[in-house]
């Protein structure tokens, strides 16, 4: 099966994007880029994820022509190829409609670094301005707003999309500002949050680039004691 681990990265990250509470019902999409074959993995419309195979994720190029699959890509493709022809660095795409993130893009309002894991998208996250789903106008604005400097956007009335490396990145990215933008909103509600500095910021994104890289030949693992029978 074409991009057999790509199509199973995308089945897996959708459950989780389910349990964790990033998006309901068959909202959101999701999908990785293999840039070496200039193809991408992507949800497919309206397929709920907990009954989602890998072989009904589509493969399509990032041109958007369909490489393998039965089924229709999502409705937002658009945006997918949009992102992965403007920053080759982009491997993988989430687009949530979790509570708290999509609360501040109803309001319209960006998520200002009120904790250091904000660092995750860049020094804030901005509002991509409102457009219909699936539109090229959709695409651009959210091509423009992310630009070169920010991991993740808000999208106006709409949700959030995070972008990584790959998956993984893409979807921790996306759970991180879920987190970051719930304190904003429980903040908000008592007083008025103090914001970290844009040299503070800077300090923790450098940070961000050697967080967790350990030596793997330095971690032993053993064996799991079995129980006697």
């Amino acid at each position: 099966m074409l991009l057999e681990e790509e199509r199973q990265a995308v089945v897996d990250y959708g459950m989780v994007m389910v349990r964790a509470g990033l998006t309901t019902g068959t909202g959101g999409n999701l999908s990785c880029c293999d840039r070496v074959r200039g193809l991408m993995a992507i949800s497919p419309s309206g397929v709920p994820y907990d009954a989602l195979r890998p072989q009904d994720v589509v493969v399509v190029d990032l041109d958007g022509n369909i490489v393998d699959g039965g089924l229709k890509p999502s409705s937002e493709i658009g945006f997918h190829r949009a992102l992965y022809h403007h920053r080759a660095a982009i491997g993988g795409i989430v687009h949530t409609h979790s509570v708290y993130a999509t609360t501040l893009a109803c309001l319209n309002c960006e998520l200002p670094p009120i904790h250091y894991l904000v660092g995750f998208a860049g020094h804030k996250v901005p509002v991509a301005p409102y457009a219909t789903f699936g539109t090229d106008a959709l695409a651009h604005n959210i091509r423009q707003t992310m630009g070169d400097d920010f991991n993740a956007v808000l999208l106006a009335n709409h949700g959030l999309v995070a972008v990584g490396a790959d998956l993984t990145h893409a979807f921790n990215t996306a759970e991180e500002v879920e987190f970051v933008a719930r304190v904003f909103c429980q903040a908000k509600a008592i007083g008025d949050p103090v914001m970290l500095g844009d040299d503070e910021m800077t300090r923790v994104i450098e940070k961000f680039k050697t967080y967790g890289k350990q030596d793997l030949s330095l971690i032993h693992i053993s064996e799991p004691t079995r129980p006697s029978p």
